[in-house]
């Protein structure tokens, strides 16, 4: 059974801030801010939300199937999916674009700074969800603000459960647009943030979207996971990693870890609790997809 993912591939410049932000921004001085970072370490790594769960899912022996866009410079992007064994059948090239481009800059603490340039990611909406009988399950990550849209009434009506992960994407969408998304979904995975932000927009709380959908999980960072099914809360506990070295792109592997044990049938909390151990190990190394899954048991 195959996965089919809607979401980015984006390359990401990511840049090591060796201080701490919040000692280098002054709360009193936001409206005239005027601030410059001293980056020593600064790469560039493959990314985006659907190249990202596709790596993580990948590495479990899954089956995902991205379906995103690439700009007239994503030749390299392509063919690391095509080494990777993962299919490009539904990867587009929009020849005026760039890739979407992320620069993200961490600090000590880990906390990011992220500036997006979505370039290819806009069209997205020109790829739609095909019938087809070895998909059974997808994912709408952030994506274009129509193919979000697009995509998720397209699953709804191919009958495909799906998995709705506004992510950095939250902010595009008014409160009755997100209620739409949640009535569509099978199940919504949101970080405590973004949580917040759908609970604030939408009316609802995080309790009252679990009875909306099959299950809802907020993912705490390092406290691990909340797994709320029909109500009722279960907190999934964190896996403590071999070292914290760049959280870039762990929640995309906690979610290919999740599209992983949805497809095997397994219950939420066990997806969750695998979700957490692949988070754990993507924490340790640099990079969204420079890991390798090893699971002991």
């Amino acid at each position: 059974m195959a996965a089919l993912i809607c979401g980015s591939l984006a390359f990401d410049t990511i840049m090591t801030f060796e201080g701490r932000f919040a000692e280098q921004i002054l709360p009193d001085q936001l409206h005239i801010l005027n601030v410059s970072f001293l980056v020593p370490g600064l790469r560039r790594d493959f990314g985006g939300c659907a190249g990202n769960i596709a790596y993580s899912l990948k590495a479990l022996g899954g089956t995902p199937l991205p379906m995103a866009t690439l700009g007239n410079d994503g030749a390299d992007y392509q063919a690391r999916l095509n080494r990777l064994g993962i299919s490009t059948e539904f990867v587009c090239e929009v020849s005026d674009s760039y890739t979407a481009q992320a620069l993200i800059m961490t600090d000590r603490d880990n906390n990011q700074i992220t500036a997006f340039h979505p370039g290819a990611m806009m069209q997205a909406h020109i790829t739609e969800v095909p019938v087809r009988e070895d998909i059974r399950l997808g994912i709408i990550s952030p994506d274009g603000r129509d193919a979000m849209l697009q995509h998720a009434r397209q699953f709804q009506a191919a009958g495909i459960p799906f998995v709705f992960d506004p992510g950095q994407g939250l902010p595009m969408f008014d409160g009755p647009e997100l209620s739409a998304f949640i009535d569509q979904a099978t199940w919504v995975t949101v970080n405590d943030y973004e949580g917040k932000m759908l609970c604030d927009r939408t009316g609802l709380s995080l309790a009252d979207i679990s009875r909306r959908v099959q299950g809802l999980v907020v993912t705490l960072g390092a406290q691990g996971c909340d797994v709320w099914e029909d109500g009722v809360k279960t907190w999934v506990p964190p896996i403590e990693p071999a070292a914290v070295v760049d959280p870039t792109g762990c929640g995309d592997a906690w979610r290919g870890a999740l599209l992983y044990g949805l497809e095997a049938g397994w219950t939420l909390p066990a997806c969750a609790a695998l979700g957490n151990r692949i988070g754990a190990l993507k924490i340790a190394q640099r990079g969204p997809q420079n890991y390798t899954v090893i699971l002991n048991d």
